[in-house]
This record gives C-alpha cells, structure tokens and sequence, in this order.
C-alpha cells in the first residue's frame, strides 16, 4: 500500500501471512505418523477441499501480492525491463534448482528423478506472473486469467481422454494424465500421473494472477477499510463462484480445476483481507510474531524443514526413528494416536522456528 507521501510500505499482514502458511506447510508435510492423520490434514484423495489442500494456492496467492508489490515502484519508475527479465528467470531457476535438490534427498538417485514438486510450481508460476505482470494492465492480467480457467475447463470436460474414447475426470485416467504420460520426463508422483503436472499448471498461473490483481489492490489509493471492504466480497464471491462452477468441474487440487482456483482464491483473498484490517488497520499484531519470523525466509525455512526431516524422521536410534519414539511415547502416555501425530508435526514446526529466528533477529533475510 501506499503512504501520504505517495511510497510503498510493507504489509505485515502479507508477511504474517505468508510465513504462517509456511509454517502450516511443514505441518502438514511431516505428520508424527503418517498412519495417523486427522482427515483435514491430509490432501483430499480425489475431489473435494480439506485444510490441506488450500495452503498450496494460498502460497500461490501470496507469491501473486508479491509480485505486485516487488514491481509496481519499478514500473511508475520505467525502469529497464531487461535487467527485471534476467533477475526474474534468475531466481525461477534457483528455486526450481532446490527444488531439484530436495527431489534428490536422501539418495541422490538420479534414475528416479522427478522434475515436479512444490518449489517447481512456484519458480514456473513466479516466472510467469511476474513477466505478465510487467506487460499488462489488471484489466488484461484479469482477462488472461478468466480466459485460462475457461479455456482449461472446456479442454478437459469436452475433450476425450486419448485411449478411452470420452470424457474422464479419474486419477490417472484424464487429459491431464495423458499430456503427462505423453510428455513429462522422469518419475510422477502416483505413477502414471502427477498432481504438479504439465496441464495443471496453466490454472495455477491464474492463482498467482488472483493474487497480483489483489496486490494491485492493495497498493492503490483507495482507503484502507475500503480495500478491505473490496477484498471481502471478492473473496466472497470468488468462493461461491467456484462452488457453482464445482457442479460441473470439481474442485480437485490434483488437477487444479477451474471451480479450486476460485475456491481457494476466494479463501486467499478473504484471509488477507482479514488480517489486513487486524494488523495494519488496527494495529492487533499480539500473537502474530511467529508468523512475520517464519514470512521472512518463507522458502529457506521450508528448505530446511526438509533437511531437518533427514534426522527427525529417517534417522534411526534403538530401531526406530525420532518422530516413531515420540509418537509412541505420547501413545503410550494416554494421547489420542492422531493427536500425538499433530503434537509432534507442531513440535517439527517449532524446531524449524529456531533457525528462522536466529536469521530473523540478526537481520538475515535470504532470497531464493
């Protein structure tokens, strides 16, 4: 947003955010046993909307304000977009690298790579959106957008999945799957599909696009409870837009339909535009801390939380691995197996707070 004087300024809203949905991230990543998860922490089995399922986009979205407020000042400025170019596809490749990295851990066999995952999705839709960003006016970016999610819509509900002769909206057996089966190197995720596959990622440009169009917002000169006002129903109706739309696309993470951008975007802008007026309008930030330490090195912390996993839950000791003791333990004690699952999941989250802390209190913010 902007201040009298016409400079930009932070949101600690964005920030808090972004680094409680990291933090919620490696939650639901690394359960104390995988055996033992409440069903909203896991990712819907196919169509449908769990707790898990919405932080993906709302990373997404993120990455989308983000770009907004990373390039606007340069754009009033008329800053050379060469140099924005070569800074831009610089970090989508490092972070599509570690990407990569992690992939490749603990083995490092490069005979089951797979060339998809979370960091993978958000190199590609940051290095889209902020190209798009630079060379369009929101109206365009919106129309872009609209046309994406119809577009994807028709081509895998009117299309017949190639071998079956009709329409097939089943795990592995879709146009989605197909184009994967056809053209994605190395390993999927489920064998013959891919849930950050080739076809699927065309929507999930369009939630990074949600989440400039919201930036956009969020830095003009409209009053603060105004832009709240606007980021609420459009929230609102983005969510039950995607509802409808549900009935005939359902919302599937796994695709990333059309009727899941608008969901989740909707989710995405609603949250925003609630901490929004909790943090920057009225000032409540009491308990937001660890989400602005984690927001500040978003995707170190959730490179290191992979590391980290190498010793807390493949490394054994007595037989068994760290995360297998503690689960037992808490078992053993009387706690409810699956909510000694989430208590050790939490307690991983805090261990990964310790370094985020050490970066944040000596000013060390580490951009990938």
């Amino acid at each position: 947003m902007t201040n009298e004087t016409g400079t930009f300024t932070r949101l600690l809203s964005l920030d808090a955010m972004r680094g409680f949905t990291i933090a919620a991230m490696i939650m639901v990543n690394f359960p104390g046993s995988e055996a033992f998860v409440f069903p909203t922490l896991r990712h819907s089995k196919w169509n449908g909307l769990t707790f898990t399922d919405l932080i993906a986009p709302v990373f997404l979205f993120i990455v989308g304000v983000s770009i907004a407020f990373a390039y606007s000042k340069r754009l009033e400025r008329g800053d050379a977009k060469t140099p924005l170019y070569q800074k831009i596809v610089f970090r989508s490749l490092k972070i599509f690298a570690v990407g990569m990295f992690l992939n490749l851990l603990p083995h490092f066999d490069f005979s089951d790579l797979r060339y998809t995952g979370t960091l993978h999705r958000i190199a590609i839709v940051f290095l889209f959106c902020a190209i798009l960003f630079l060379n369009t006016t929101w109206k365009q970016q919106a129309s872009i957008g609209l046309a994406i999610l119809i577009l994807y819509w028709l081509a895998m509900t009117l299309i017949p999945t190639p071998g079956t002769g009709k329409v097939m909206l089943e795990p592995g057996s879709n146009l989605a799957a197909w184009v994967d089966q056809q053209y994605l190197p190395g390993k999927m995720w489920q064998g013959n599909w891919d849930p950050e596959g080739i076809l699927s990622t065309f929507p999930s440009f369009v939630t990074g696009i949600t989440g400039m169009l919201a930036g956009r917002l969020m830095l003009s000169n409209i009053k603060p409870h105004e832009k709240v006002n606007y980021m609420m129903v459009t929230g609102f109706f983005s969510c039950a837009a995607g509802y409808f739309w549900n009935l005939t696309f359902p919302t599937n993470e796994n695709l990333w339909t059309s009727s899941f951008v608008l969901v989740t975007s909707g989710f995405a802008a609603i949250l925003l535009g609630t901490l929004y007026f909790l943090m920057d309008i009225s000032g409540r930030t009491k308990g937001t801390a660890p989400g602005i330490i984690f927001g500040a090195n978003a995707i170190t912390i959730y490179v290191l939380a992979d590391v980290f996993a190498l010793f807390f839950y493949l490394y054994k000791i007595y037989g068994h691995t760290v995360n297998a003791h503690a689960v037992n333990a808490l078992v053993n004690i009387g706690f409810n197996p699956q909510l000694a699952s989430l208590l050790y999941a939490l307690f991983f989250v805090g261990i990964n707070f310790i370094p985020a802390y050490i970066l944040y209190r000596r000013k060390i913010f580490i951009k990938l």
